[in-house]
């Protein structure tokens, strides 16, 4: 009997509907809607395209024109004799992470070297739309690619196996990937290592998804940084191309004054009071 009842109640307990719980919202991120445009969008990648055609063009209206340069701040003397090269921005740039900052925005947390470090061990960046294509058309035209990248001297390794795999062209004789700290004046600015490239190749293009890969005085103020824009604004588009980063960059960090000791409520307060 106590068996049977047993056996009722069991049923009774199994057959009872469950309570299905209300999901709750996922916590607010800053990075969500970048991170679904970098990822999914058909915008993101026609706006590369467009980027990296322009670039061809450029890049054969430059071979055409000896005076051209990419770098007027670093190229000094006689350069329109020196052989031709272009320089390369990296990260979101010509190599996509955005599998990275999705994977802080699941996680709900935020930058740090530790975990940044350990995705670019897993040489898992992808081709940005349009990338590899320009990269090998220039190296096609007798070019040199150079990659300037804030990506540590450390991390180097990992990164050109990352070029390697997904095509890009490297050179066994020629250091052609210039990261920071690989030399003691190798900081975040990149004006020391643009100059490096620009004593011996004459500069066609630079490209880049930050302010910081064109000009050094990218920390500044908005009105500073703003300023230092319109003074260069007849080389956009020209010798500078620039690529759309939503995710991360100088723009983001101006708001706190590049201050990265403050909280993200800070941070967040900072953005919304401009």
């Amino acid at each position: 009997m106590l068996a049977t009842l047993f056996a009722l109640v069991v049923l009774l307990g199994c057959a009872t509907p469950q309570v299905a719980r209300p999901t709750p919202d996922p916590p607010a991120s800053d990075l969500l809607n970048a991170v679904l445009w970098m990822q999914q969008s058909a915008e993101f990648k026609a706006s590369a395209l467009t980027a990296f055609a322009l670039a061809r063009i450029r890049l054969d209206q430059a071979l055409a024109d000896p005076a051209w340069t990419g770098a007027p701040k670093e190229q000094t003397g006689a350069y329109q004799s020196l052989p031709p090269a272009v320089i390369l921005d990296l990260d979101e740039t010509i190599l996509d992470n955005s599998g990275y900052q999705a994977w802080m925005r699941l996680r709900g947390t935020t930058f740090d070297p530790k975990t940044w470090n350990a995705y670019v061990n897993t040489v898992t960046s992808l081709a940005v739309p349009g990338a590899l294509e320009f990269a090998r058309y220039a190296e096609a035209k007798g070019v040199k690619v150079f990659y300037l990248s804030n990506r540590t001297a450390e991390e180097e390794p990992a990164t050109r196996k990352n070029l390697e795999k997904l095509g890009f062209p490297l050179d066994d004789k020629i250091d052609t990937v210039l990261s920071a700290r690989e030399q003691p004046d190798w900081g975040s600015a990149k004006g020391t290592r643009r100059a490096f490239v620009a004593r011996n190749y004459r500069v066609l293009l630079n490209v880049g998804d930050n302010f910081g890969d064109f000009v050094d005085e990218y920390r500044g103020t908005e009105a500073e940084r703003r300023k230092v824009m319109e003074d260069n604004k007849d080389r956009w588009g020209r010798e500078w191309i620039m690529l759309a980063n939503p995710a991360y960059g100088s723009f983001e960090s101006t708001p706190f004054k590049h201050d990265f000791k403050l909280s993200n409520g800070d941070r967040r307060k900072a953005k919304r009071a401009v």
